[in-house]
């Protein structure tokens, strides 16, 4: 049984930064993991993703250059670096598994395989 767990969300103030972390659990193999953010009255969106194997990763275009995904194996832990936050960045953040395509991962979530997610609120 697959498990992930979300931490690390909080009120940080806009310019502020934050690092997420995801936990996962129950993997018998690699898969690849995305973060996901949804905010009030919004749809969920795809945030950023990172390959099991090579590490290739992939950013939305309203967070590049801002964030930056990474994950540690031997912990099981995919992590969020959230830098230069703005009060846009406000959501529920949740990691998910995610469809693999040659060359690297999507901001497709497979999805049955979901954290309970964490709040981020950034302040103007």
């Amino acid at each position: 049984q697959v498990q992930l767990m979300e931490s690390g969300g909080g009120l940080v103030q806009s310019g502020g930064s934050l690092r997420l972390s995801c936990a996962a659990s129950g993997f018998t193999s690699v898969h690849g993991i995305g973060w996901f953010r949804q905010a009030p009255g919004e749809e969920r969106e795809g945030v950023s993703c990172i390959e099991s194997q090579d590490e290739t990763t992939l950013y939305a275009d309203s967070v590049r250059g801002r964030f930056t995904i990474s994950r540690d194996n031997a912990k099981n832990t995919v992590y969020l670096q959230m830098n230069s936050l703005k009060p846009e960045d406000t959501a529920v953040y949740y990691c998910a598994t995610v469809f693999l395509l040659a060359g690297g991962c999507t901001l497709v979530a497979t999805g049955d395989h979901w954290g309970q997610g964490t709040q981020v609120t950034v302040s103007s």
